[in-house]
């Protein structure tokens, strides 16, 4: 990748320059047998759409943090990079209470309520699916975002040095999470179109820089796969060579 990115955003910045054509993220959930590959482009596609629901409806600034109440989802990675693109701050698992924004799964609603600001539902249902009935006191992600634009422009530049992730204790700045997701990618042996299969959990940093960071920084993807552990041994063989992979971290 390129060696002057400083964010997570100059990162897929890189990567669609690269070649916008290759996965990206390969998401599994074996509790419901869900499968969504996403290549660069459509990756950042995503990105970009929810970037300006943030920045336009929901008009977060840099600076402000955003409690993620979400699962390893390949909606999470989405709303990560979304973050990095407004300069808002991610806090993983987060205090609502303390939080500018929050954005739930279906399993946290009743906490996420705490906060006082901005709340954005995920119904986290197969395709991006919204809810059957729209919680009360949330805006409906899956609603809203097809409407924004396929282009994304911050108001203000974001600063590398600024906060940008906060996960189980540790709290690093875009240009700290760039940097460490670049040593993680050497520590696991990732080069560019390396393909890593995870199935760790996003509430630590060594599950979000395996399920998302060090396969970006790297120019590799990601076969993110939640609920890992309902598969036989049998199965992940199965999918380690169908689905071409070349490291795991489970």
């Amino acid at each position: 990748m390129n060696a002057s990115d400083r964010t997570p955003a100059d990162l897929l910045r890189s990567a669609l320059a690269a070649d916008p054509a290759r996965p990206l993220v390969t998401f599994y959930d074996d509790a419901t047998g869900e499968r969504v590959e996403l290549s660069v482009a459509t990756f950042a596609n995503w990105v970009a759409k929810t970037a300006n629901l943030l920045q336009g409806d929901l008009a977060a600034a840099p600076g402000d943090r955003l409690a993620l109440l979400l699962p390893a989802h390949w909606q999470s990675s989405v709303w990560l990079l979304a973050c990095s693109s407004v300069g808002v701050s991610v806090e993983v698992g987060g205090d609502p209470a303390d939080a500018d924004l929050v954005v739930s799964g279906p399993d946290t609603l009743e906490a996420a309520r705490a906060c006082s600001g901005e709340r954005v539902a995920l119904a986290l249902r197969p395709l991006g699916g919204r809810f059957p009935q729209p919680p009360a006191g949330f805006t409906d992600y899956a609603v809203e975002v097809p409407g924004q634009g396929d282009r994304f422009a911050p108001y203000a530049p974001v600063d590398p040095a600024a906060p940008a992730l906060a996960v189980g204790g540790l709290q690093l700045t875009g240009a700290q999470l760039v940097e460490r997701a670049r040593t993680d990618a050497a520590d696991l042996g990732l080069s560019p179109g390396s393909r890593l299969l995870t199935g760790r959990s996003y509430d630590s940093w060594e599950g979000l820089s395996a399920g998302l960071f060090a396969p970006l920084a790297a120019g590799g993807s990601v076969v993110l796969c939640r609920h890992l552990g309902e598969l036989s041994q049998e199965g992940l063989g199965k999918r380690i060579e169908s689905e071409r992979v070349t490291n795991t971290a489970v």
